[in-house]
């Protein structure tokens, strides 16, 4: 047998070099054991994208020996790429605790051309042999959703923990809980660690959901008049916790947003969440109570353009507008690419005359992420031979690494900082990154379209939102070559016309003399040669006039 074959390969089609399109395979001779399948929200390099998912082409080809897909918990990016990719892969079982189960099957009824989707429900402490070479122990960990799993993973290679995403709870000392899980992964003999690098950057410890509680309490107690929250419609023991305050002081909730209503019903169905139903209101009847009887909890902390929080500020949504005496909490943290829209979503809000609060000001957010010195407990329980950060950018993972090496005194090479599509080879003795890639490139979904929106789309997009459109229409005389009237000019995002006039008299006299002199050359006229060189000549014009790079298309009408 080949030497390679004995080892288990590691894979990650997404996640390490981002935040978020979360999806990792382990293969083993003809077994394949994917984790997770999420998306990852669209960058400003990737205008007019919904979002990103993980590139499967790898599994298209294999689909026959993918044996399960096992879901650690139910936020988008871990759950929001499985409508897209379950048919191309085999269409595995889903392996999920009864919320992630719920929430993946409603987000299913969106696509109901989509495959019908095998659950296996799992709960924390169980066992399950997903195929002949992979067990799977699964163990709770604390997020901020509900049903959060990691998994000790028995291989070939001996066993690989992935804990999912998790941070510490604490008690009401401020002592850190269930340790003791930790400490029994690390008797057990872990031969590699897998470990979520988001946090790697952030010192000290979370900061407890108690902390949060009260914050939030308190500022709901000093509103005056009406409060909206806006946070992650996945955050469910926080919007929990704000419909528990609601409920305590007398207020009456509203919903907005659709997946965050489905979430709350979802949770509540399975007994997550306990609450009056006199306690929620519609939200089109919200004025008929006293303001400060009203809360909203809203989905758009993200500055997303058509969530929620953002319709409100904009004045564009049905029911709710910003007024004078409105409290706006923002109970999220900003995902990295989303600076630039939070700080416009509030800039909107402070024009209207709300109070605003944000993670900054205030303990209203704790981070599901754990910051470095929890990292480092899970590091020293775990003891693990090779560790492999994932989940971030590769200065977070890189961080991580440091921190393993610190931590556990493990030597660079037992330290593998991995990119989307390398291949890391794990046997029992030694983990190896070796040259080895798989395709892991974007896949974008733009619409109904999924894949079909590539790099040479998106560069058109970048060039048309930087520098706009220049549109030249010609008529020309098929038999001499001659441009008849004056070529018309479309431009959009370039220059203002009217402003613009000796620009464009100029361009006209140069489209007349690059045609005619062009095809004064050919016989027959080659008509695609001609536009070619009179996009190159107008483009080159256009920038010595005015340093910009509109993207120039010429249209020759043969009469």
């Amino acid at each position: 047998m080949h030497k390679e074959d004995e080892a288990v390969r590691f894979i990650a089609l997404g996640g390490l070099e981002e935040i978020g399109r979360n999806m990792m395979i382990f293969e083993y001779k003809n077994e394949i054991i994917a984790i997770d399948a999420g998306f990852q929200f669209p960058e400003e390099t990737t205008p007019g994208i919904d979002f990103i998912i993980p590139n499967i082409s790898y599994l298209e080809g294999k689909k026959q020996n993918v044996r399960a897909l096992v879901i650690t918990h139910g936020h988008y990016d871990h759950i929001g790429a499985i409508p897209y990719i379950m048919e191309k892969i085999g269409n595995p079982p889903v392996y999920a605790t009864s919320i992630t189960k719920e929430i993946i099957a409603r987000r299913q009824e969106e696509f109901p051309h989509s495959a019908k989707l095998n659950f296996e429900i799992i709960k924390p402490g169980e066992t399950r042999k997903l195929s002949e070479n992979f067990t799977a122990h699964f163990f709770p960990v604390t997020h901020n959703i509900p049903e959060g799993v990691g998994l000790v993973l028995e291989t070939p290679a001996g066993k690989i923990v992935h804990p999912g995403e998790f941070k510490f709870d604490y008690d009401l000392e401020g002592k850190p809980k269930d340790l003791d899980i930790w400490e029994k992964i690390g008797k057990q003999g872990i031969n590699a660690l897998l470990l979520d690098s988001t946090g790697a950057e952030e010192e000290g410890w979370s900061l407890s959901e108690r902390v949060v509680e009260k914050e939030l309490e308190r500022i709901f107690k000093a509103a005056k008049g009406r409060i909206v929250v806006g946070t992650f419609a996945s955050l469910l023991d926080r919007l929990n916790e704000i419909i528990k305050i609601a409920e305590r002081l007398g207020k009456n909730v509203a919903v907005s947003g659709r997946s965050m209503k489905d979430n709350i019903q979802i949770a509540r169905k399975l007994g997550f969440m306990k609450f009056e139903k006199e306690t929620f209101i519609p939200l089109e009847e919200i004025g008929k109570y006293p303001d400060d009887k009203i809360l909203i909890i809203c989905t758009g902390a993200q500055g997303e353009p058509e969530a929620s929080l953002a319709r409100i500020a904009s004045g564009e949504h049905r029911h709710i507008q910003i007024k004078k005496g409105d409290t706006v909490i923002l109970s999220a943290s900003v995902i990295p690419g989303n600076e630039r829209a939070v700080q416009s979503l509030r800039d909107e809000i402070a024009r209207q005359g709300a109070i605003i609060y944000h993670y900054k000001m205030m303990d209203i957010h704790s981070s599901g992420h754990a910051p470095i010195e929890e990292l480092k407990t899970v590091m020293r329980f775990v003891k693990p031979k090779f560790f492999i950060p994932i989940h971030g950018y590769y200065f977070m993972r890189w961080r991580n690494a440091q921190h393993a090496q610190e931590a556990l005194g493990l030597k660079p090479e037992q330290t593998i900082v991995s990119d989307n599509g390398r291949v890391v080879l794990l046997k029992k003795d030694s983990a190896l990154l070796v040259e080895e890639r798989v395709p892991a490139n974007y896949v974008m979904v733009d619409g109904l379209g999924v894949g079909d929106v590539r790099e040479v789309v998106l560069r058109d997009r970048q060039v048309l939102s930087a520098d706009g459109i220049f549109v030249i229409i010609a008529v020309v005389d098929g038999a001499t070559g001659k441009v008849r009237m004056s070529p018309d000019i479309i431009s959009r995002g370039f220059v203002y016309l009217r402003e613009s006039k000796e620009l464009l008299f100029e361009t006209r006299k140069l489209i007349r003399r690059v045609v005619e002199e062009t095809t004064s050359k050919m016989h027959p006229v080659n008509w695609s040669w001609v536009k070619d060189v009179l996009r190159e000549r107008i483009s080159s014009f256009l920038f010595r006039k005015t340093q910009r790079r509109p993207m120039v298309l010429p249209v020759i009408i043969e009469v």
